[in-house]
């Protein structure tokens, strides 16, 4: 699959996304950077995760007068989501874009941010991760040998597609095999709603429902898009279930061998990429149902409510403020309300 991502024929194009300029900096030939280092993801290179981190590579590039030159591995090409985060925890890769629902299989309190039908709306989301939720949460990540380089990116609101039944109501989800990331919060959010979720890395997602080793999956419309998902998917249900976000992980030994204004210069650069990533996912909600709809993926509203009733009703809510402690859920409360 990650091969014919990196097909040209065979990506697809994001509205007004794929085609934004790049600024390339020129450099003589034999000039070496005084730093190389690498930033690696697992998305596809027409996602705006990758289209806005070239961006900021290539800025820092420039700001740095060439001394930094940090080069740009999309679509898995260095490993597995669960491999790349052994390798930037080790140092072997200096930076890596990560969902906040797999960093919490190293941090737990990472997964909070997607706790299910916490966020009703991107206010709500901006307010909790850039204010007290947010600050917590890069301290938690920077008790290990991580931490979080920039504001954290947009990964978009979480929906159901499937290529069998149409999912419009949770006894829908009564049995059904669909794929979810090797992600805690959402393993028990499907389990909890009777559903039989199978942790499956990304880079086998596609193989996965092609083969029909699972019926559906979840995933914010722009991964749907980019990973051409609706070839192998029949109906997308918008439940919008969790808000997923991206942290820019950087390697502590790493980063602190950089000069301090190198340092500054990197965080400065993906933190501009980040509030425009962020406007990018926002604007492609309802292009990408347009684009998408006409690939054939039909789409169903549902009522989101009777999907929080159905899990208020089980010992989820409870089971998760008890993990995470009464401070972290007296901040997400804060901004999301009283859970279950």
């Amino acid at each position: 699959m990650t091969q014919d991502n990196l097909r040209p024929g065979r990506r697809a194009v994001l509205a007004g996304i794929a085609s934004l300029p790049l600024v390339t900096v020129l450099t003589r030939p034999g000039d070496a950077a005084e730093f190389e280092l690498k930033y690696a993801t697992g998305q596809d290179p027409t996602h705006p995760v990758n289209i806005r981190a070239q961006e900021a590579l290539n800025r820092i590039r420039e700001a740095t007068s060439g001394r930094l030159d940090i080069k740009l591995f999309p679509a898995n090409q260095l490993g597995s989501d669960t491999d790349l985060l052994t390798q930037v925890r080790n140092g072997s890769v200096e930076f890596f874009n990560l969902s906040s629902l797999i960093l919490a299989t190293l941090v737990p309190l990472s997964g909070m941010t997607s706790l299910a039908f916490a966020f009703k709306d991107y206010d709500a989301v901006w307010k909790a991760m850039d204010g007290d939720l947010g600050t917590h949460i890069r301290a938690a990540i920077a008790k290990t040998p991580i931490f979080a380089v920039s504001k954290i990116w947009d990964n978009g609101f979480r929906h159901v597609t499937s290529s069998t039944r149409e999912i419009r109501g949770p006894a829908d989800l009564q049995g059904f095999k669909m794929r979810v990331p090797p992600a805690p919060a959402l393993t028990s959010l499907f389990k909890a709603i009777g559903a039989a979720p199978a942790p499956i890395n990304f880079n086998e997602l596609y193989s996965s429902l092609q083969t029909k080793v699972v019926e559906g999956q979840e995933n914010p419309l722009a991964i749907i898009a980019t990973t051409r998902l609706y070839e192998v998917q029949r109906s997308c249900s918008l439940t919008g279930h969790v808000w997923d976000g991206y942290w820019v992980l950087g390697n502590k030994r790493a980063f602190a061998r950089l000069p301090e204004d190198l340092q500054a210069i990197i965080t400065r650069e993906l933190d501009r990429s980040a509030l425009d990533q962020r406007a990018d996912i926002a604007g492609l909600s309802q292009s990408l149902q347009q684009e998408l709809t006409a690939k054939g993926l039909s789409f169903i509203d549902v009522d989101r409510e009777a999907f929080r009733a159905a899990l208020a009703g089980t010992s989820f809510y409870a089971e998760w403020k008890e993990k995470y402690g009464p401070e972290a859920w007296g901040l997400l409360e804060q901004v999301a309300g009283p859970l279950g």
